[in-house]
């Protein structure tokens, strides 16, 4: 039996108990979902060898629910030896295309205490029935757990090593006493966020690109804003700010933005660090 032979063969024992063997050039071949997940990857394997990482979502988008798959997404997915996924959910659009595929799928929200979605969050309308509220990455915790979770189920398929323990510092250090420590958000992703770090959501409106609220919930916005005196208002980066830019206009509070991360250019833990240590610089300034 040749050389290359015996190292197929051992390929295929070492990874006893997948559903799909490396190919014989030994490059595995892992999609991550999303940019969470896409960071939390590139982190795990920087150091390994013979590892490609490919990011399927990779366009700004402030929400997955009524994301379709390209051309290009199917091709990916079929290439792919793993598949790391958000969970929770988000992924629904994946559906038909996970039945057709034969590569592994890794679910980073396994074990997670995961929070039900917000009551209201503009969604209703549209169809979309969830179990989970799908953004715990906002939680940096959480965002941690579901590292170790990765960490543990892609170590079946390469050698990892070199990574570092990560000591999150209290949030009540990092935010210090604000007068203002409440949120209205435009989109429907900060629950996590704003549980993790000791503030108060008081109202999460999840707005269609080119839409506003309806003449009630601005109203109620309204009245929150001027019963809290809060003096700033949040917007997703890569959200609709058409209700807001009305909330400004009726009460003089400010608006700014807060990244959720749904996408960017960056690689491993340091630009999801760098992302929420933005975030709470914009809530502390916007709050004190």
């Amino acid at each position: 039996m040749g050389k290359r032979l015996w190292a197929a063969v051992g390929a295929f024992l070492l990874l006893a108990g997948c559903a799909r063997r490396v190919e014989e050039k030994n490059t595995l071949h892992i999609l991550a979902t999303t940019y969470p997940m896409y960071l939390l990857t590139t982190d795990l394997t920087s150091q390994a060898q013979d590892v490609e990482v490919e990011l399927l979502v990779n366009s700004q988008t402030s929400c997955l629910h009524d994301y379709t798959l390209t051309v290009e997404d199917m091709k990916a997915i079929e290439r792919a030896d793993v598949i790391v996924m958000s969970g929770a959910g988000i992924e629904a659009f994946m559906e038909d295309a996970l039945a057709a595929s034969d590569a592994d799928v890794i679910d980073c929200s396994e074990g997670l205490d995961l929070l039900p979605p917000l009551e209201e969050h503009g969604h209703e309308d549209h169809g979309h029935e969830e179990e989970w509220d799908p953004h715990y990455w906002m939680d940096p915790g959480h965002f941690l757990w579901a590292r170790d979770t990765l960490c543990e189920a892609l170590s079946e398929y390469v050698t990892l090593s070199g990574h570092v323990e990560y000591k999150l510092p209290d949030p009540a250090d990092l935010l210090g006493d604000l007068s203002f420590p409440y949120l209205i958000t435009f989109h429907d992703g900060f629950q996590y966020f704003a549980q993790a770090y000791g503030l108060t959501l008081l109202k999460a409106i999840e707005e269609e690109e080119g839409s506003t609220a309806s003449a009630r919930e601005i109203r109620e916005i309204v009245e929150l804003v001027e019963e809290y005196d809060i003096p700033a208002i949040f917007v997703e980066k890569n959200g609709s700010r058409s209700t807001a830019e009305v909330i400004r206009r009726e009460t003089g509070c400010k608006i700014y933005e807060l990244d959720m991360l749904m996408s960017g250019e960056g690689t491993g833990l340091q630009s999801y660090f760098d992302a929420m240590e933005a975030n709470r610089a914009a809530i502390k300034e916007a709050l004190k």
